[in-house]
């Protein structure tokens, strides 16, 4: 019988910030990986002019980044294998007006091949979070390659 690995909760987060790493547009608009657990994620996302929009929020495909990588996370650490995005929803429920985003992602239920995982993204501004947007998605484990 195989034994379950455990991971240390330091290596789980060192194994997502070199995810995060490889990803370029993560890099570009400075993201990190603040926490990863089994399950769950906590990722943040600077805010500076360059992910503004013409009214000077944060610009809301910005706002749909960090809940769509905090959902994959949270649903990749449940499920264990390389994942993708299946499909996701988010609604906006007020401007993203701050210097950072915060976004805190759960999987609510992980089967053999997918995940539903729901995300709050907050807006942190004088080290005040404000509820910004919410999220819910569906995390799909990817088909293993041949060979």
């Amino acid at each position: 019988m195989t034994e379950p690995v455990t991971v240390s909760p330091e290596d789980f987060l060192a194994m997502g910030r070199e995810v995060l790493a490889r990803q370029p547009f993560s890099v570009l608009i400075g993201a990190e990986v603040v926490s990863l657990s089994a399950g769950r994620c906590e990722l943040q996302v600077p805010v500076s002019d360059a992910v503004k929009q013409q009214n000077g929020f944060v610009h809301g495909g910005v706002v749909s980044y960090a809940a769509d990588n905090a959902l994959t996370y949270a649903g990749g650490t449940a499920l264990g294998v390389p994942v993708v995005t299946s499909e996701f929803k988010i609604n906006y429920l007020r401007p993203a007006i701050g210097e950072r985003l915060l976004a805190r992602a759960e999987s609510v239920h992980a089967g053999r091949t997918q995940a539903v995982c729901r995300c709050d993204v907050f807006v942190v501004k004088g080290g005040v979070e404000t509820l910004c947007a919410v999220a819910q998605g569906t995390i799909a484990a990817l088909a293993r390659q041949p060979g």
